[in-house]
């Protein structure tokens, strides 16, 4: 085989992350059905409490990315992966006990996924969160698949693939059975976005309206998965000031997102990073500008993004303050500020 250079196949790489290569994983997604025995004979019997501490460490992975970020996160989630493969191919299991496993694998793909693209590394996201999808229908795991899917929508919208992110999202709601309120409420809001992104504003208010009904949803009838355990009304009104902000809706956007702030805990330090550089846009992009609230805010989230966490997905919503500020720059205070936030944006 001919050796290509490596520029050219770096291109390639990348263009197969734009159209039909973003939504064919989901329509297979949507056509295969899971095996139907998925059992090994393989090496040594495995218990199932196994599983249960190899999930337990996947939840503090999950938690651990809350406050650290991608940067100091994703090597131990590729660790942790490596074992639970090795745990796949060469342990011997029923089928309940192999089902559990390809979850937890395409769990891990899922954070995976999450950690590269929240670092900036798309084609390595797009990688693992089409081997989750795989791992998922071996689990026959529609809600995981349908996250993932969410997730790959979330790429999508960044990439600029706005109808393949629309389509992404209402795949994943249209092949969710809908059992538990909280993964409802997730894929209600990455469809929201989706629709923001298009500059869909019916569409956009119609999807949010279903994600905050869903609060007041009964118990689910088996239970929210843990990996759903990051959703709650501060989240939502943060997505929502997010999708307020691509309509350039300054009042509603600033409303959600300052509910957000106000009650999220300090579990989740990036996000509030992220809302802080949201919140202060509202503020340069009203009609009449509050720059000395932007620039608070925007200082918080410098700060956050300097000191404790690591995202390249944050600091580009920080970019995109320094340059809605850029009218301003004679004003000494916000040209302290795009000063100290140079270091931060051109990393």
């Amino acid at each position: 085989m001919v050796n290509e250079p490596e520029g050219m196949m770096h291109r390639r790489t990348f263009l197969a992350l734009l159209g039909t290569g973003l939504t064919a994983p989901a329509h297979e997604w949507m056509l295969a059905q899971p095996p139907q025995d998925v059992a090994s004979t393989t090496g040594r019997p495995l218990a199932g409490e196994v599983v249960d501490h190899l999930d337990a460490i996947t939840a503090s992975l999950r938690r651990m990315d809350d406050h650290l970020g991608s940067g100091q996160t994703l090597g131990l989630v590729r660790q942790h992966l490596r074992t639970v493969v090795g745990v796949l191919r060469e342990r011997s299991y029923p089928d309940s006990v192999g089902r559990r496993l390809h979850a937890t694998a395409g769990e891990l793909l899922r954070l995976a996924g999450w950690l590269s693209f929240d670092g900036g590394q798309h084609t390595q996201a797009q990688r693992f969160w089409i081997a989750g999808l795989y791992q998922a229908n071996a689990a026959g795991d529609r809600g995981l698949g349908a996250n993932i899917l969410g997730f790959m929508s979330c790429q999508a919208k960044d990439l600029g693939q706005l109808r393949q992110a629309v389509t992404l999202a209402e795949t994943a709601r249209t092949t969710y059975p809908a059992t538990s309120p909280k993964v409802s409420v997730i894929l209600d809001l990455r469809a929201a976005e989706a629709y923001a992104n298009n500059r869909s504003e019916i569409d956009t208010r119609r999807a949010l309206d279903n994600a905050f009904d869903r609060f007041s949803d009964s118990r689910p009838e088996h239970g929210d998965p843990d990996w759903s355990y990051w959703i709650n009304e501060a989240q939502a009104h943060a997505q929502a000031g997010y999708c307020y902000v691509k309509l350039e809706d300054w009042a509603r956007a600033r409303d959600h997102l300052r509910t957000a702030l106000r009650l999220q805990d300090n579990e989740f330090t990036r996000e509030g990073a992220l809302r802080n550089a949201l919140l202060a846009t509202t503020y340069v992009q009203q009609e009449q500008p509050e720059l000395d609230r932007a620039i608070a805010l925007g200082d918080q989230a410098v700060q956050t993004l300097t000191g404790q966490v690591t995202s390249a997905r944050c600091i580009k919503h920080v970019r995109n303050l320094v340059s809605t500020l850029r009218p301003y720059r004679r004003t000494p205070a916000v040209r302290r500020f795009c000063q100290d936030a140079r270091d931060l944006i051109t990393t």
